[in-house]
């Protein structure tokens, strides 16, 4: 991950409280939102009226966070509207960086060599992390918003006068519902992968891997019968639980101990995994290359030699 403090950078994967050993995620520092008019957002401030060909959405294919902003980008038919810039697998000195690899796009913006060129870019005395999503306006030159949540749900309902699908991620009959259910998945699934994965004590760790099996169990159950989560749709909650079950067995269930299941463990799960994977446009967001490499071959602390296992396959065995 990395962070800025007074124009320097510095290379940090895992922020964790000293005395409990937890890890911990930093707030995200730019909220501004993308809407129809350009009024202000829920955060922010406004000025940032939906138009086609007017941001980019920058991204690693590796990261969960940023793969539910592509997901929405696909899922709403915006892919000629949202130009997608990818960032480089790997993660070493100097952060998310576009240097040349498969898959990976010269950032358009700036010619930068490394994304907290951006950030500073957008605000020259910024000192945070420097993360993926970033949505970038072409028009003022500055960052919208870093934070995936904002970003999956403008992209869901922003661009819908100006050239997007009508599906409808967001419902407002189930609204109440999938705001619950996402807070609830963030901190026990989303986010507990990582709080296990990252933990410098074995309390840090048990602590984390409980409520992420107890979540997963819960959602296995609440499935029995049904397509999706919430309101017998696709809806975000779906998305935002997905991006953590395709990168489970691969990466979390080995390289992140959370090894008490697998999601081919559990029926209903595998299936939901799978049958958003081949919904139309979603399979092209998935890049099991980027994502093993950069997670077994970035964290050092966790595997310091860098070895990426050859397998499982992904999804073969939910297959069948």
């Amino acid at each position: 991950m990395g962070y800025l403090k007074n124009g320097t950078w510095h290379d940090e994967w895992a922020h964790n409280d000293e005395d409990s050993g937890e890890f911990e995620r930093d707030e995200s520092a730019f909220r501004n939102w993308i809407t129809p008019d350009g009024s202000a957002g829920p955060t922010g401030e406004g000025g940032f009226e939906a138009e086609p060909g007017r941001y980019r959405l920058y991204i690693s294919l590796a990261c969960p966070w940023a793969h539910r902003a592509n997901v929405a980008r696909n899922l709403k038919g915006l892919t000629n509207q949202i130009e997608l810039v990818s960032v480089h697998w790997l993660m070493k000195e100097g952060g998310w960086s576009f240097r040349e690899g498969e898959c990976v796009t010269p950032d358009p913006a700036i010619g930068a060599q490394n994304l907290h060129e951006l950030y500073t870019h957008a605000k020259s005395d910024y000192s945070g992390h420097v993360t993926v999503p970033l949505l970038w306006d072409t028009k003022t030159g500055t960052i919208v918003n870093n934070e995936s949540a904002d970003i999956l749900r403008m992209l869901g309902s922003a661009f819908d006068r100006v050239g997007a699908n009508d599906r409808d991620l967001y419902p407002e009959a189930s609204r109440e519902e999938i705001d619950e259910l996402n807070d609830r998945v963030y901190d026990a699934v989303n986010n507990g992968v990582y709080k296990a994965g990252f933990a410098s004590s074995q309390d840090a760790y048990e602590k984390a891997v409980g409520p992420l099996f107890a979540m997963l169990d819960e959602l296995e159950s609440r499935l029995d019968g049904k397509d999706w989560l919430v309101g017998g749709q696709l809806t975000e909650a779906d998305v935002r639980l997905w991006t953590t079950l395709v990168r489970f067995d691969p990466v979390y269930h080995t390289h992140f101990k959370c090894n008490v299941r697998r999601i081919r463990d559990y029926p209903n799960l595998a299936a939901l995994t799978l049958r958003l994977y081949e919904l139309e446009d979603v399979a092209e967001t998935v890049n099991f290359h980027h994502i093993r490499h950069h997670y077994y071959e970035s964290h050092e602390r966790i595997n310091p030699h860098g070895i990426v296992p050859a397998g499982p396959d992904p999804l073969l065995p939910i297959r069948t």
